[in-house]
């Protein structure tokens, strides 16, 4: 089985989150909760729809994740760039993806 991340968007500003072993949702994918067989997969999903519920995040998802030299990567480029930033100038505070990590 693939290792996978429970990953959202939070509510309130739209910022890409993960789900970290604290049940917190955190800014940074390396902090996440990594489910590696089929009951903590089911897991995720219960607390993904807790959340969307309780309107804590929108757009929740489990998505493939591979562990390379102690970092989590996202195995799609759309993930990628969710957990680097945007790939552009966005607010203030963030600051444009990494190319390196995006990279495919």
């Amino acid at each position: 089985m693939v290792d996978k991340v429970l990953t959202a968007n939070r509510l309130s500003d739209g910022i890409a989150v993960w789900l970290d072993a604290n049940g917190q949702w955190n800014e940074d994918l390396q902090s996440s909760l990594v489910a590696r067989h089929a009951e903590a997969v089911a897991s995720l999903e219960e607390i993904g729809k807790r959340d969307f519920s309780a309107n804590k995040v929108v757009d929740v998802n489990i998505i493939d994740v591979a562990e390379e030299d102690g970092r989590l990567w996202p195995t799609r480029l759309r993930e990628r760039i969710r957990a680097a930033g945007p790939t552009i100038e966005y607010a203030t505070g963030y600051k444009p993806a990494d190319a390196a990590f995006i990279a495919v």
